[in-house]
Order: structure tokens, then C-alpha cells, then sequence
């Protein structure tokens, strides 16, 4: 009695993307960053794009301002003097941020480290100063005249 089994066969393939946690963690990613993007803006740029949209910001302002000190009578010459003078800064400016974009990119890393070590300085002086032990006379050198730098703790009798 020999029975013949069948074969075992593998479970027909599903059709499913090959790479589906890929897929899923980028629709993942994409519905945060437009929940970030609805939330708190469009990400700042590149630090040249930053610096143009600043000489645009600040050439509006200045375009925009009338002067007091100039009066009335000098006011249209005045603005097309600083209309003159906003682009030819911009004019200026132009080419060197389309030459050299890394460059700004480099400087707001650098500035950034300055800012870091800066705060380090300050933190550590700060840590110095209220670290200073409950005596404060023992921090300063005896000063026998009893002048300003004498403490409130001195007793001074008067008769």
C-alpha cells in the first residue's frame, strides 16, 4: 500500500513589493516633513540663499524709508539715491554668492563654533562665580581701611 503524497509546494507568491519597510518608512518620512513643513514653515535654505533673501529684506526697508532728517524737499532724490546705492550692493553681492555658495555654507558652520565656544567661556565663568565658597571676605584681600570694600557684616560702633 504505498500512497502517493503529493509533492510539498510553496504557497503561491503574494504580489507585494519586494522592499516594503522602505517604502513605508519614505510615506512615513514624507507625511512628517509636510506635517513640519504646515507646522513651522519651509526649511530654512542653504546660508547663501539666506544671505540673498536678507539683501532683498534690507533693500525693501531701505527702498521704503523716508527720512525726517531730510524734509520734505529732498525726500524723491533722497529714495532714488538709496535705490541707487541698494542695487549696486546687490549687484555687488550677486556674483559672489553664485561663485562661491560652499563659501557662506562654511562660515555659518564657523560662526556656529564661535557661538558654541563663546557660551562654553560664559557657562564656565558663571559656574566659577556661584561656586565661590559662603565666605565671601576669604575671596578678596583684607582690606584694613574699612573703606567700600568693607562687607555689611562689619560692626562699626559709633561712641
Amino acid at each position: 500500500m504505498s500512497e502517493e503524497r503529493p509533492a510539498h509546494q510553496p504557497p503561491p507568491e503574494r504580489a507585494t513589493d519586494a522592499d516594503a519597510w522602505a517604502t513605508a518608512c519614505a510615506e512615513d518620512l514624507a507625511a512628517e516633513q509636510a506635517r513640519r513643513r504646515t507646522e513651522h514653515g519651509p526649511p530654512p535654505g542653504s546660508a547663501a540663499e539666506e544671505l540673498r533673501k536678507l539683501v532683498d529684506a534690507v533693500a525693501d526697508k531701505l527702498s521704503d524709508l523716508r527720512s525726517p532728517l531730510l524734509g520734505g524737499l529732498a525726500g524723491p532724490a533722497a529714495q532714488q539715491m538709496v535705490r541707487q546705492v541698494v542695487q549696486q550692493a546687490k549687484a555687488a553681492v550677486e556674483p559672489v554668492i553664485e561663485r562661491n555658495p560652499d563659501v557662506f555654507d562654511h562660515l555659518a558652520a564657523a560662526g556656529g563654533e564661535l557661538l558654541a565656544a563663546y557660551r562654553s567661556a560664559v557657562q564656565g565663568q558663571e559656574r566659577r562665580w556661584t561656586e565661590r565658597t559662603a565666605d565671601p571676605a576669604g575671596d578678596r584681600p583684607d582690606r584694613g581701611d574699612g573703606g567700600a570694600g568693607a562687607g555689611p557684616g562689619e560692626r562699626i560702633d559709633l561712641d
